[in-house]
């Protein structure tokens, strides 16, 4: 068990994006970047895309099943 572990470690000390697992937190205000991000996704018309596109899919849905 210890080869096992002692292999998992040389595993991710060798990873190219190891420093993913330590990172400086710039802005720590999540509520206000989904905010933010929810506010851009209406302004841009993405939410009409979204709501055109699960129509369209669920007409296709009930046209393609059968029973």
């Amino acid at each position: 068990m210890h080869y096992l572990s002692d292999s998992i470690s040389q595993l991710f000390w060798h990873l190219p994006n190891a420093s993913l697992l330590a990172q400086n937190v710039t802005d720590p205000n999540v509520v206000g970047q989904m905010q933010k991000a929810w506010n851009h996704f209406i302004q841009t018309g993405q939410v009409w895309a979204l709501l055109i596109g699960l129509i369209i899919g669920y007409m296709i849905r009930n046209l393609t099943s059968y029973g």
